[in-house]
């Protein structure tokens, strides 16, 4: 039998989606700010010279690091979950 769940019980959240270079998956960040990394590591693609970027996340991936001349799309993904 399924379960019903309430409108009240359905969220957003938003995460930042880092595509690189030879990656077939994205790294998905749940972050606290996203709009904020997504701006900085916009800055960081448009910077000539290649910086280690390390960040620390609210979901599975803990923490996770990157070259930024490895980045090559940037997304904001709004997702709706039950909690």
């Amino acid at each position: 039998m399924a379960q019903q769940f309430n409108a009240q019980n359905i969220k957003k959240r938003i995460s930042v989606l880092v595509f690189l270079k030879g990656s077939t998956a994205p790294l998905v960040l749940y972050v606290e700010k996203p709009e904020e990394l997504y701006a900085e590591l916009q800055q960081s693609i448009k910077s000539t010279s290649a910086v280690l970027i390390e960040k620390e996340t609210l979901g599975p991936l803990k923490k996770v690091s990157f070259i930024s001349n490895q980045i090559a799309a940037l997304a904001i993904q709004e997702e709706q979950y039950v909690g």
